[in-house]
């Protein structure tokens, strides 16, 4: 195999990525051979209320935006920066007015309160099977569309307003270019996208706007990943200490572009992220379609395609579970470590936030097969990560459809934990890397950015450049192990069944 490192130019040249997530916005200086030169982060707020909503207002993603990139450019040269891609957080919308203007705070990937208006759609084309057939995708809660469909019924005064539509990455890449462009994956993400020509679908919107075409209008072209979108708008790159000749990549969703940042652009690799959500995901050269709507047919942003399965409960009810108890991410080592697998009959149902996959918007959690010996710290802190983690594991089999995995590369903060990276290489059997890049979505935008301006360099090539995975973090499946892993994760169905029977597991 040809030496990109040396027989490509990029790699002297400097390239940010951004990754505006849920919690926060990163940035990630990055020079072309793979050294990371500057970090810098910033928080969001989090409107978030009783009634499962969600929310937002986009203007705080653009000032966080500014001072990570502050951070990652601290004593670097700003004049070598080449590029940027942006990662956002999926399904968001953002509504703008005639003016450009955002409308009203943006509801998120994780607002179940449209669980109502999603349904509705559903059963307008006549149910899912009907769904799959007319569109190759399925919706479900938290998905754009039935957002919009929630607005035009509860403030039907700004639903008259939209006359541009944009998810959380593209409202940043208008605001840093001044252009309103969609890119295939993050789209694929909408609910009114057809996943297998790539294309909008007008139909589904035009059921929500009595066929006006009103919201049809609103929607940006397409761009593939392989172009960029513009430069920095002259005040903005000021403003950000950037060169105004900076070029914008289409950027994507942040699954998407942690797919690309964990090498996952060819077939064969499997990608698990333990954030605040859990997905899991493989790229595929064709589409995956799954008539049941549990693994989402999304695109990918390297040109192929991303069956994914999300997972709404995840390292915030580990989390939330540690604070509870008074414990800390260290105590979760010594908990995994002193409690056999299936925590002694304990069950956990993590549905704090409702869930995705499976479709559960309002169901909620519960603890089961409470005993005197296992009423412990110990055992819950277990039994709450099993929860988290046998949900995302019924996601792999989907997307594998039953077959083992042998690699899994692990991100999010859930990888930092050594005993739950080595209980997931136990409950699956597949050996366990971790990249040495932790913010997987801030590199894979990077590289998008890199791609994005210099063509020959492939993603498969940037891949094997630029993504490394940290030795000390492997872990190998212990196999003696497997066997009280699959009866554990067996009688985790069973439970989630008996409770909900729609669940279908």
């Amino acid at each position: 195999m040809e030496d990109i490192s040396a027989s490509h130019t990029f790699r002297n040249k400097l390239y940010l990525g951004i990754d505006c997530g849920t919690q926060g916005t990163k940035a990630l200086l990055l020079r072309g051979d793979g050294t990371a030169l500057g970090r810098g982060y910033a928080r969001h707020e989090l409107i978030e209320k009783q009634n499962g909503a969600r929310e937002q207002q986009p203007q705080w993603w653009v000032d966080a935006m500014h001072t990570a990139v502050q951070g990652a450019l601290a004593g670097v040269p700003p004049s070598h920066v080449v590029a940027l891609g942006i990662s956002g957080q999926q399904h968001g919308l953002v509504v703008l007015n005639e003016s450009r203007r955002v409308i009203r705070p943006a509801k998120l990937w994780n607002d179940t309160e449209t669980a109502p208006q999603n349904q509705q759609l559903i059963d307008r084309f006549g149910g899912k099977g009907a769904w799959f057939e007319r569109f190759g995708i399925v919706p479900l809660t938290g998905y754009t569309v039935s957002k919009l469909l929630w607005l035009k019924e509860k403030e039907p005064e700004n639903f008259a307003l939209i006359r541009h539509i944009l998810l959380p990455h593209e409202y940043l890449n208008f605001r840093l270019t001044g252009q309103l462009r969609a890119e295939f994956g993050d789209s694929s993400g909408t609910g009114f996208f057809d996943n297998r020509s790539r294309i909008w679908i007008r139909e589904i919107l035009d059921s929500i706007d009595d066929g006006s075409g009103h919201l049809f209008r609103a929607l940006p072209p397409l761009s593939t990943a392989d172009q960029t979108i513009g430069t920095l708008l002259p005040d903005v790159a000021a403003a950000l200490n950037l060169p105004a000749t900076c070029q914008v990549s289409t950027g994507g969703g942040d699954n998407m572009m942690g797919a690309i940042g964990t090498g996952n652009v060819t077939e064969g690799t499997v990608t698990i992220s333990l954030g605040t959500s859990s997905t899991v995901y493989s790229f595929r050269s064709a589409p995956v379609l799954d008539f049941t709507g549990n693994v989402a047919p999304f695109c990918s942003s390297s040109g192929g395609w991303l069956p994914l399965v999300c997972t709404m409960n995840a390292t915030n009810v580990v989390t939330q579970t540690l604070d509870l108890l008074g414990k800390t991410v260290a105590d979760l080592e010594a908990a995994l470590a002193q409690t056999p697998p299936g925590a002694d009959g304990l069950i956990f149902v993590p549905f704090l936030n409702g869930e995705r996959t499976p479709d559960l918007p309002t169901a909620r959690g519960t603890l089961l097969g409470i005993s005197a010996s296992n009423y412990t710290a110990s055992h819950l802190i277990r039994s709450v990560v099993e929860g988290v983690t046998f949900g995302i594991l019924n996601g792999l089999d989907l997307i594998l459809e039953g077959k083992p995995a042998d690699r899994i590369v692990l991100i999010g903060g859930g990888s930092r934990s050594a005993a739950w990276r080595q209980l997931i290489a136990d409950a699956t059997g597949a050996r366990i890397d971790v990249p040495t890049e932790e913010e997987a979505g801030c590199l894979g935008a990077a590289m998008q950015a890199i791609h994005a301006t210099d063509n020959t360099a492939t993603f498969a090539d940037l891949a094997t450049l630029l993504v490394r995975t940290e030795p000390s973090k492997g872990a190998l499946p212990n196999l003696e192990l497997r066997a009280a892993y699959n009866s554990a994760q067996q009688a985790y169905r069973q439970a989630l069944s008996a409770q909900y029977p729609a669940a279908g597991l």
